[in-house]
């Protein structure tokens, strides 16, 4: 069986670790990627997640790196290609939401919310690009989400969404330039996801309750439903869907 090799950034929780336990399986490599949080503290949560794809069948290797500095995103895809000697599909997920409005928002917040989410998947793919030429069918999934152009319930998240916006645009562009060696770029946008006990929440438990009776289907996506989305567009399938944005939201972008 050929092996294949998947990078999949903020690894550790939520979408990025539920996209980590559905890929895995005997002849998937994942490179699984996180910032660690503060201090490190969550590196044990990584590592956890690497075990459970180990112990499914897959190969796993971790690597613990802020994508917020510049340079940090080739090293990833330097990672894979030294451990696995190729990469193949990409899953960037890594990112974070700040409810700052305008006003209370710094430039500090915007250049982070850009460099961790729009500048890092630039990097990513530029420096995956021959690698991916390379693979059998390259694949490259951005995880985007619905505050690019909804505020459901008046909530605003305008860094977050200038910088995934930002992402779309250039998943748009590179899904042209790269139709034409066989590699498809897709986004999935993600409505109101739950969020683990352990990990940031940038919403109050009651925010989240509202949240859920805003969407038609009255309930919180959960990091599986997301997961599921990401990896339809990794697979054969799904092989003539490229430059699209997916909404994974329980119908929230209908009202």
């Amino acid at each position: 069986m050929d092996r294949c090799v998947t990078l999949i950034t903020g690894a550790s929780s939520g979408i990025g670790a539920a996209t980590a336990r559905r890929l895995a399986g005997p002849g998937q490599a994942l490179v699984l990627h996180a910032r660690g949080g503060v201090d490190g503290a969550k590196i044990s949560a990584l590592e956890a997640v690497a075990e459970e794809v180990r112990d499914a069948g897959a190969e796993a290797e971790v690597v613990v790196a802020d994508l917020a500095r510049p340079g940090t995103a080739p090293t990833l895809v330097e990672a894979a290609v030294t451990r696995f000697d190729g990469l193949d599909r990409i899953v960037s997920n890594a990112g974070f939401a700040l409810a700052k409005p305008v006003g209370e928002m710094t430039r500090a917040d915007l250049d982070t919310s850009f460099e961790v989410i729009a500048a890092a998947f630039a990097e990513l793919v530029t420096a995956a690009l021959p690698h991916l030429k390379a693979a059998r069918a390259g694949r490259v999934v951005a995880v985007s989400s619905f505050v690019v152009d909804q505020v459901p319930g008046g909530r605003l998240f305008p860094t977050t969404a200038a910088a995934k916006g930002a992402m779309e645009a250039l998943a748009r562009s590179f899904a042209v330039q790269a139709a034409p060696d066989g590699i498809t770029v897709n986004c999935v946008a993600p409505g109101f996801t739950r969020k683990e006990q352990t990990g940031h929440s940038a919403l109050s438990n009651e925010a989240w309750k509202a949240a859920a009776a805003l969407a038609p289907d009255g309930r919180i996506a959960e990091p599986s439903d997301i997961a599921a989305a990401i990896a339809f567009f990794l697979s054969d399938e799904a092989s003539h869907i490229t430059g699209q944005t997916l909404r994974v939201d329980g119908g929230l972008s209908l009202i």
